[in-house]
């Protein structure tokens, strides 16, 4: 399993993509060291936190959510792609749609 999500969401087969409700999302880039997808994960908390005060307090401080993109484009999950084949970014897409649908299929299907 990738080191991107927890155990109970799938991940594609090329592990660039896990899957929720049926949705794709981009995985954190594998090829960062370990120290430092450590860091940017901290800091990805840290705003989350922060977005969620800003929302609570009534302040929308674009800036907490500012910090958010760009932890999550440093850590791959957003922005450029950080695979080099040409594969096409399917962040967001539903994986029924996409080229992984078979594979999904298969998910949805038990494994079977």
């Amino acid at each position: 399993m990738s080191r991107c999500v927890p155990e109970q969401y799938p991940v594609t087969p090329d592990g660039r993509y896990f899957v929720v409700r049926g949705r794709l999302w981009r995985c954190t880039n594998p090829a960062l060291p370990d120290v430092e997808r450590a860091k940017l994960t901290a800091e990805l908390m840290r705003a989350r936190r922060a977005v969620g005060v800003a929302r609570r307090s009534g302040d929308r401080d674009a800036l907490a959510a500012a910090a958010v993109d760009d932890a999550k484009i440093a850590l791959g999950e957003r922005g450029p792609v950080w695979w080099d084949d040409g594969a096409p970014d399917l962040n967001r897409h539903m994986a029924r749609t996409t080229p992984y649908a078979e594979w999904y299929r298969t998910i949805e299907d038990g494994g079977t």
